[in-house]
């Protein structure tokens, strides 16, 4: 890794996050964190 805020060093975390709003939130209403939380984890364990 390079320096702090390179645009490499972020690319994988930015890439997921972009993937998991896509297919996940757009379009749904909002829920409490409890339940964002649980979906997120039976997201990333599927």
């Amino acid at each position: 890794m390079s320096r702090k805020a390179t645009c490499a060093d972020n690319a994988s975390m930015e890439n997921f996050f972009g993937i998991i709003k896509q297919e996940m939130y757009y379009g749904e209403t909002p829920v409490s964190y409890e339940e964002l939380k649980s979906r997120i984890e039976e997201y990333i364990y599927w």
